[in-house]
């Protein structure tokens, strides 16, 4: 097996061994850099993103690359990073949960860089005339909807024992929470796995899907175990269903990723950040067994669906706000 960055080619994709995954992975840790902040990004340049057909976007806790990449009691991520696309040198914006979330829905902190705080329509929210990604999608006739597993009710404000407001950022949204037409209440849902894997099934899934697990199988906590076991545990129940659904296979697009790292290494013009964190890409129309060595960050994520969408881009997702923030376009090949 050869092991470099880029294109990483063999036979038998489909299957692919534990070990040989955990090898990869193990071999891609080697071979690229942990953090190399002072690395310039590529120019931007005109997108050549496909249009993806829906996107699902599901977001981890608190552990960095190196804490996945190569770890054996992660084998069902591990095989996903062998078998799709893997981001080496991807990083979160910053320190702690909170603001990273905001930044990967609307391309910025909201000044919240610190902050873990619970919504507070006074102090702890996003003003309603700062958009956010579901107000591009809502304004380009698509759907959405975000789903927070253990989430007692629909556009949940308080903290439960194992629902965390805090990783739910579409609350923090003025414009959501306080929307007509019952807006939250409508989009933002607790996640039952019956009904959201009878939508996969039915074809009534929406164009945008955005799904955070409970602090048990986030990886947040540790729940009587490892949290990665845990996390590594719900993805291989959780993400099979999405793999195999029409709205997936026709030319959909899955991103999994993880809120911050460990340190404050940053790419991408950043001067600080919230470390180096795994990063997958998963998609029919993504290259396979694809290892990218390109510097991205939160935003990029946030970039690559808006420039695949169309939607224009929020604050620092426009290269022209932050010069260093590229889309993911080098996983996917040319529409």
């Amino acid at each position: 097996m050869l092991c470099k960055s880029g294109v990483l080619r063999r036979n038998g994709v489909l299957g692919i061994s534990l070990a040989c995954a955990m090898l990869l992975a193990a071999c891609t840790i080697g071979s690229v850099g942990v953090s190399d902040p002072a690395s310039p990004a590529p120019t931007a340049s005109a997108t050549t993103l496909p249009p993806f057909s829906h996107v699902f976007v599901i977001v981890l806790e608190n552990e960095g690359a190196d804490a996945i990449l190569g770890n054996a009691a992660a084998p069902y991520i591990n095989s996903l990073a062998a078998q799709y696309g893997v981001a080496l040198r991807a990083y979160a914006i910053t320190h702690p949960s909170l603001p990273n979330y905001i930044a990967l829905t609307s391309g910025g902190t909201a000044n919240f860089e610190g902050t873990d705080c619970s919504v507070d329509a006074s102090v702890c929210h996003v003003s309603g005339n700062q958009t956010n990604i579901a107000d591009e999608i809502e304004a380009s006739g698509r759907t959405w909807a975000a789903y927070m597993e253990s989430m007692p009710q629909p556009c949940g404000l308080d903290n439960t024992d194992l629902y965390a407001v805090r990783h739910n950022p579409f609350v923090y949204y003025d414009d959501i929470r306080d929307g007509s037409n019952d807006r939250c209440a409508t989009h933002d849902l607790p996640y039952n796995v019956g009904r959201f894997q009878q939508a996969l099934m039915s074809g009534s899934v929406p164009d945008f899907v955005w799904i955070t697990p409970n602090l048990c199988n986030d990886g947040h906590d540790a729940c009587g175990g490892d949290p990665i076991a845990h996390s590594d545990a719900w993805l291989q129940q959780n993400v099979p269903p999405v793999l195999a659904s029409a709205a997936f296979q026709h030319n959909g697009v899955l991103f999994i990723t993880w809120d911050e790292g460990s340190d404050s290494a940053a790419c991408c013009g950043l001067a600080s950040g919230g470390g180096r964190v795994a990063t997958l890409v998963i998609s029919p129309l993504g290259k396979s067994m694809y290892q990218s060595s390109q510097p991205y960050s939160h935003y990029s994520l946030l970039r690559t669906i808006e420039d695949s969408w169309r939607l224009g881009e929020l604050n620092n997702t426009n290269p022209a706000t932050q010069p260093g923030t590229n889309a993911m376009d080098d996983f996917f090949t040319s529409p």
